[in-house]
C-alpha cells in the first residue's frame, strides 16, 4: 500500500446529537502524490474520533485511486 500523508480539520455542525454522537464536517487535505481534498460528514463521539474517520476514509479512497492509475 502507498503511503497517503494528510491532514485534517473538523467543524462542529448544527446537526442534532444521536446517540451521545454528535456530527461533525471533517476536511481531510492530502499531500502530493495526493494533493486532493476531501470533504465528509461524520457522527461521532468526538472532534478527534472524527478526523481519526475523516483520514481513515481518506486513505482508503487515496489506496482504491492508486489502484486505478
Amino acid at each position: 500500500m502507498t503511503r497517503v500523508l494528510a491532514k485534517a480539520t473538523v467543524e462542529p455542525t448544527d446537526s442534532p446529537i444521536i446517540g451521545g454522537k454528535p456530527v461533525f464536517l471533517v476536511t481531510v487535505m492530502g499531500e502530493p502524490p495526493h494533493a486532493r481534498s476531501r470533504f465528509y460528514t461524520i457522527r461521532e463521539k468526538s472532534d478527534t474520533l472524527a478526523a481519526q474517520e475523516g483520514i481513515r476514509r481518506f486513505v482508503e479512497e487515496m489506496g482504491r485511486l492508486h489502484v486505478k492509475e
